[in-house]
């Protein structure tokens, strides 16, 4: 380390010990909880709270580096081995000691046992681990993964495992980015979701991993996403609040939808065409949601949090980083899989693409829509992971009235708000209307489909445009000939 670096002060991964305490378990956690994180080191002879250097006498420093050699061997398990080294400034020499990110976790002091001596570093502290971290520990330590170990307690049929498949096949073709790639999409069947660890085979016979249960949403897992629309700047008051279950790529469709609906959207005249403009992109939101459903920590009965606030986006997903991830790592492009089975399931499904590629990808275009960079929080309890809102250039933003089509003039809905003049309107329009009015179009040429049909053209689940064709019956623009097997729409009046 240099000597700036020294002196830079207390963080997540250093600490400073002013002496060589006389119980060695004062520092014996912190040694612990370096080596069940990214590492760390202790610089002793260094006061704590004033920086000031203390150092040692050159007469019994060794005694000391041999004292700390000692005590951390016999102290911890399994076995750390510390890098200990001397470093001289102002004339008064430290004592360094360094310890790696461990392998064989979770390390822990023999004294106080696994159950009660595991430690680890939370936001430049040493604590004692929680059930759920000695668990994650586990799993990490024995290079295994907790969604391809068997669900208790759940049982399934022949008939569970084929409407899973069926359904992956269905959110794969809905994924596709081309005709060419819907069409070489294969079939998924038991072989394959027991490669992935979706189900486990014993004595011929399949059970369902946690994989199966976090997919399907079943399985006692509680796996569910919040969303909240909240006033100001923090979680005071609440404006509108959502909770979602079910299968994860339901999940995934509802929160992404709860954003657009609660964010602004403008628009541009582009010839004769408008075209719609998102405050942040699409693009990036959704693949931050996928992201955090894929990567987050389902040891962690925690919930991932979708937050709207004034100025920001805010996604929260629960569980430290997995062992050897950090945040600069990350940013960079690389990939630690926490969640393997879901991870080929989600690659499968065609919500996720080249692995590691996400975040980078995500923070080039939140920069190319004029935004700042996302902001990256913690990672040692839970990821957070800030978008700030930016307005919308308003000279794009600005549509005259006469522009407008289908009398989008004093609309209000939603969360969003609209501005009307007497010569123009700059409009924030919402996404759900503008959604009803794609339907609309849709309707008008296939007035015979499926609800099914008109979901998959505009790209939301059943459930929401269930509710879109309720909504648009009482109020009376839609009307409903034939039976419901074989319905015709008719559109009664303008939206």
């Amino acid at each position: 380390m240099t000597i700036e670096e020294i002196l830079a002060g207390e963080s997540k991964n250093v600490e400073y010990k002013e002496n060589l305490p006389e119980k060695s378990i004062k520092y014996m956690k912190s040694v612990v909880a370096f080596a069940n994180g990214t590492g760390g080191k202790i610089i002793f002879g260094i006061a704590d709270k004033t920086r000031e250097v203390i150092g040692f006498d050159n007469e019994d420093v060794f005694k000391k580096m041999d004292a700390i050699a000692n005590a951390v061997s016999d102290s911890c398990e399994p076995v750390i081995i510390p890098d200990i080294t001397l470093q001289t400034i102002d004339g008064k020499t430290v004592i360094v000691v360094e310890i790696s990110e461990g392998r064989q976790r979770p390390y822990y002091i023999k004294a106080l046992g696994r159950d009660c001596g595991v430690y680890v570093r939370v936001a430049g502290t040493t604590r004692l681990a929680d059930e759920y971290m000695i668990k994650e520990l586990l799993f990490e330590g024995s290079n295994r993964y907790y969604d391809q170990t068997l669900c208790p307690g759940l049982n399934i049929t022949d008939e569970d495992i084929e409407a899973l498949c069926k359904a992956m096949k269905e959110q794969a073709v809905k994924n596709a980015h081309n005709e060419e790639q819907k069409a070489s999409i294969k079939d998924v069947g038991r072989q394959q979701l027991r490669s992935w660890g979706v189900l486990i085979e014993r004595d011929g016979k399949d059970y369902p991993s946690n994989a199966f249960a976090i997919l399907t949403g079943n399985g006692g897992l509680h796996v569910t996403t919040q969303c909240g629309v909240f006033k100001g700047t923090t979680k005071a008051v609440f404006v509108d609040r959502r909770e979602y279950t079910g299968p994860l790529w339901e999940q995934i469709d509802e929160a992404f939808q709860f954003v657009l609906r609660n964010i602004h959207l403008g628009a541009t005249i582009v010839g004769i065409y408008r075209q719609d403009i998102y405050e942040i992109p699409p693009d990036a939101i959704r693949e931050l949601i996928i992201n955090a459903m894929v990567h987050r920590s389902y040891l962690d009965h925690g919930t991932i949090q979708v937050a709207v606030y004034d100025n920001r986006l805010e996604i929260t997903s629960p569980g430290k980083l997995p062992m050897g991830q950090t945040m600069e790592r990350m940013k960079e492009g690389y990939s630690k899989i926490r969640n393997e089975a879901l991870a080929h399931a989600f690659a499968y499904m065609n919500l996720i693409e080249h692995w590691g590629s996400g975040i980078p990808r995500i923070i080039d275009r939140i920069k190319s829509a004029g935004l700042r960079e996302p902001e990256f929080i913690g990672g040692e309890v839970d990821l957070r992971i800030n978008i700030y809102r930016g307005q919308i250039d308003t000279n794009s933003a600005m549509i005259n009235a006469n522009n407008i089509e289908n009398g989008v003039n004093g609309v209000e809905n939603g969360a969003d708000s609209t501005r009307n003049g007497t010569n123009g309107v700059e409009v924030p329009l919402n996404k759900e209307h503008a959604q009803v009015e794609k339907l609309l179009q849709i309707i008008e040429k296939k007035p015979f489909a499926t609800q099914a049909y008109y979901a998959e053209k505009i790209g939301v689940s059943k459930r929401t445009i269930s509710r879109m064709f309720a909504s648009l019956q009482e109020k009376g623009v839609l009307v409903q000939n034939g039976t419901k097997r074989k319905a015709n729409w008719i559109i009664q009046k303008p939206l």
